[in-house]
């Protein structure tokens, strides 16, 4: 999910845009490696108490960051438009909301799906955002469209078995893209109204309050052991979430809102590539199929996405 600082499409490009390509380049990376920590994690760890600890971690380190920058941050804002309190408590309570149920659906998914699997029926989320864009009065193109058809085409392929059967898991993935999509939204909205960062340190706390309240009345009040491969949680928590998610705002500061979304996009790449190399997961020619249709939709949506339109969807985490 996602945070990024309003400015117009047809300015011109910044100098330092190369290097904020590659960090967003290294941030779609982390966040494909993020399924393979969340989906041995979900082994050991249940999903609530799991997302509890991870989000803690992460809201800690932008906190941190936060502090230690907020004197140039202060001369920063002094230049920029101040927000009202109201507004920044909404989107971070709204922002919140939507985070711990994409994540929820995304951690609870993993139980049963592979991480590469995962990686892409979560990109759909690229689809989704045209879509809730359009019932918001937005105009979509006929390639959108095109594009909505053939990842539906890509995830019958990746997750319909013989008899129309669909696993469990990949069909809660697919509904965590929807509500991945409506965080994206809420987070288009309110990041042109109030400090980024404090919007994505806020919902990250919010996620982790969520589903800690979740975690005691379901899952039960008990400390995970020590014995856990608590790696899972700890790579989750601060390469994923805190540093990822940092680097994202960082990165497109500097670069276009539809350029950093393809660049972004990329995580379902990385996470199929990391649970073949490190998970020693193998997808059927069916299911790479699936996988080359879902990407194809992804790139067709992005790509096509003209720079006047001002459309920012960008994935998150």
């Amino acid at each position: 999910m996602s945070a990024h600082n309003p400015r117009s499409t047809n300015a011109k490009p910044q100098p330092k845009a190369l290097q904020g390509e590659w960090l967003l380049l290294l941030t779609s990376v982390l966040w494909g490696s993020g399924f393979i920590a969340q989906r041995q994690g979900m082994l050991y760890f249940k999903p609530f108490t799991y997302i509890a600890i991870r989000f803690l971690i992460g809201g800690s380190i932008v906190l941190t960051f936060l502090l230690l920058r907020k004197k140039q941050q202060t001369a920063e804002l002094a230049a920029t438009p101040k927000s009202d309190t109201k507004t920044l408590l909404l989107g971070i309570l709204t922002c919140g909301l939507a985070l711990c149920g994409a994540t929820a659906l995304q951690q609870i998914g993993l139980v049963t799906t592979s991480a590469g699997k995962a990686g892409f029926i979560t990109a759909l989320y690229m689809v989704f955002v045209p879509i809730l864009s359009f019932f918001l009065g937005r105009k979509i193109g006929l390639r959108v469209w095109a594009a909505v058809l053939l990842a539906a085409l890509g995830l019958y392929f990746l997750s319909i078995r013989s008899g129309f059967a669909i696993e469990k898991g990949d069909l809660t993935i697919f509904a965590g893209s929807i509500v991945w999509a409506c965080h994206i939204l809420l987070i288009d909205h309110f990041s042109a109204r109030v400090d980024s960062l404090k919007l994505a340190c806020g919902q990250f706390f919010v996620t982790a309050f969520i589903a800690s309240l979740i975690a005691i009345f379901i899952e039960g009040l008990q400390a995970p052991a020590f014995s856990l491969p608590w790696w899972t949680v700890i790579y989750s928590g601060t390469v994923v979430v805190g540093i990822a998610f940092t680097l994202q705002v960082i990165g497109q500061q500097t670069v276009k809102p539809a350029i950093g979304a393809l660049i972004l996009s990329l995580e379902a790449v990385f996470a199929l590539f990391f649970g073949v190399l490190l998970l020693h997961e193998r997808l059927t020619p069916r299911e790479l199929l699936g996988c080359a249709l879902v990407a194809a939709a992804v790139l067709l949506v992005q790509v096509h996405l003209p720079a006047k339109t001002q459309s920012r969807p960008g994935p998150t985490r």
